[in-house]
């Protein structure tokens, strides 16, 4: 199964992953070898980007820490720069595992979307995560699914693929902070189409989490506003 043919893009976005990214590095290489690999690094004051660039890929760096938003934008505009046909976004922190990333291409190549993400509630895999987790993931699948009028189960998932004309919309359009959620949503909004996929994940290979229960509990009344505003603007 060739599906790795078309100009293939690994966007890798980083903050504080010395621990983990040579590994993740390493593992992509390893599993999709004909794809190219950009690092991320959104203003880490560890060794995030020199362990990077080690591995003798492109690290593109932040002066200061601009968000998950910002970072996958940088990716994205370095991707339409360069002329990529196909962008994965894979984070830094070892849950994404590369042997994945072929099942998120696939669909694009063939034409069947324009977005593929990577689904842990699919059936593969046994990802469980803690009962507020999953409460929030649940509730914002369900609302998406009714906004798109499509069944949809990980939406807060950052393990996707984007086509050509995604990357050049979200180069130019993507939203600021905590986007998983809601660029579904501006996708749609666009016409483009989505899909989702069965995955494995794993844990977080190293490290701490930067989603505390603070952050956890603004990460949801953010993206609620942000899918309420997007939706009155669609409105008027």
């Amino acid at each position: 199964m060739k599906v790795l043919e078309p100009k293939t893009l690994i966007i890798i976005p980083a903050f504080n992953e010395a621990v983990n990214i040579g590994d993740v590095v390493r593992d992509v290489k390893k599993n999709v070898p004909r794809a190219d690999i950009v690092v991320v690094n959104d203003g880490s004051y560890d060794a995030t980007a020199s362990v990077a660039r080690a591995q003798g890929v492109t690290v593109l760096s932040h002066p200061y820490n601009m968000g998950i938003g910002a970072t996958m934008q940088t990716g994205y505009k370095y991707a339409k720069t360069k002329g990529y046909a196909i962008a994965v976004q894979v984070d830094a922190d070892g849950q994404h595992p590369a042997e994945e990333i072929a099942h998120l291409i696939e669909p694009i190549v063939e034409g069947r979307a324009d977005v593929v993400v990577g689904s842990r509630f699919l059936g593969k895999g046994a990802y469980r995560p803690s009962f507020a987790r999953s409460a929030g993931m649940a509730f914002f699948s369900k609302l998406v699914s009714v906004i798109v009028k499509e069944k949809l189960t990980d939406t807060t998932s950052g393990f996707r693929a984007v086509g050509r004309p995604c990357i050049e919309y979200f180069s130019s359009h993507y939203p600021d902070d905590y986007p998983e959620v809601e660029a579904l949503v501006l996708l749609h909004k666009k016409g483009f189409s989505i899909m989702e996929v069965p995955v494995k994940m794993a844990e977080r290979a190293g490290g701490r989490s930067s989603i505390t229960p603070v952050r956890s509990v603004y990460y949801m009344v953010k993206v609620l506003l942000a899918i309420l505003v997007d939706m009155i603007k669609k409105w008027n």
